[in-house]
């Protein structure tokens, strides 16, 4: 009878196991955070220090207290508590941020958060009076409630850009996983896209290496795609071509429209840019965000510049392996 007791001592059971991975994947995570971040017990001792922090503060080590300057914000960072319990035991998160950099943040989030109900107050609102409109005695409600389904499109799109950007922001999507022949999904694209070219007065053409691959998944090629061909329909102009040129490691779009000013050109890729000749459009201004997000995700660089002549030319250049 001692014998199975002795091997069920020494065996440990699953839970004990899985209670193991949790708490080493909970170190890692903490570990490698970007964030100079900081868990402390009860009397502000260290528990565990992101390796940011171990590398950009002084004093800082495991089972020793975090020195009071850090505690109270008097040694050139931000800090912020984020208390909380363990099986009854206090314990507190520390995030010890840059001076101003928290700030930052904060109006960051804010000014996102203005522009998105801006964004979306002015098709709602154009909605609202298509609907009052098609309502009003001796009103043709066909062609209004098409125009309707247009403003409904758009908030969808807009919509999906937010929520697909947050995505990405958050690491929830993950991009580069394995590599793509980057010119069959650029003629699916294109393909899809077709009928919207040829509305807008815009011819699509693909070209480069058949055999290039890109450090993408399909899908996040396609919607990198996608937002550079949509972006070229929206305001390259009509009786204008729009290229996408494919090769090891890079991927060129070029159009020869009416192009962007030297002032627009920087700002290309901030969300909800776009220039004064632009704002009339139905874009939601998000479009080239994406494809930055994409492309640093992977690795990557994106650049604008103008195309000799007219036009613009985006260029997206991955690290080769």
């Amino acid at each position: 009878m001692k014998w199975p007791f002795v091997r069920a001592r020494e065996t440990p059971s699953e839970d004990v196991r899985a209670l193991r991975i949790e708490a080493e994947r909970s170190r890692k995570l903490v570990e490698e955070s970007r964030e100079m971040m900081l868990v402390l017990d009860a009397e502000d001792r260290v528990i565990v220090a992101s390796r940011r922090a171990r590398q950009g503060l002084d004093g800082i080590a495991e089972g020793r207290p975090v020195p009071a300057e850090l505690l109270e914000g008097q040694a050139r960072h931000t800090p912020l508590r984020v208390p909380y319990d363990v099986d009854g035991r206090p314990e507190t998160i520390l995030y010890l941020s840059p001076p101003g950099e928290l700030a930052a943040y904060e109006e960051l989030r804010a000014g996102f958060t203005a522009s998105v109900s801006h964004e979306l107050r002015t098709p709602l609102a154009r909605l609202l009076t298509l609907l009052e409109t098609a309502a009003l005695p001796g009103e043709d409600p066909e062609p209004l409630i098409d125009q309707a389904r247009t403003e409904v499109e758009q908030i969808r799109e807009l919509i999906d850009d937010i929520l697909f950007l947050s995505e990405l922001e958050t690491g929830r999507a993950v991009v580069a996983l394995g590599t793509t022949r980057a010119l069959p999904v650029v003629e699916r694209v294109f393909d899809d896209l077709r009928e919207t070219a040829d509305r807008a007065g815009v011819t699509l053409r693909v070209e480069g290496d058949r055999d290039a691959r890109l450090p993408l998944r399909p899908r996040m090629l396609a919607v990198l795609v996608e937002n550079l061909a949509r972006n070229a329909i929206r305001y390259a102009g009509p009786d204008s071509s729009f290229t996408i040129t494919v090769s090891p490691g890079e991927l060129r779009a070029a159009d020869d429209g009416v192009g962007v000013s030297d002032a627009d050109l920087p700002r290309l890729f901030e969300r909800f840019y776009r220039s004064d000749r632009a704002r009339g459009s139905r874009g939601t201004g998000l479009g080239l965000a994406v494809v930055k997000h994409i492309t640093a995700a992977a690795d990557g660089t994106v650049e604008a510049t103008k195309t000799p002549g007219h036009g613009l030319t985006i260029t997206v250049r991955f690290p080769q392996r």
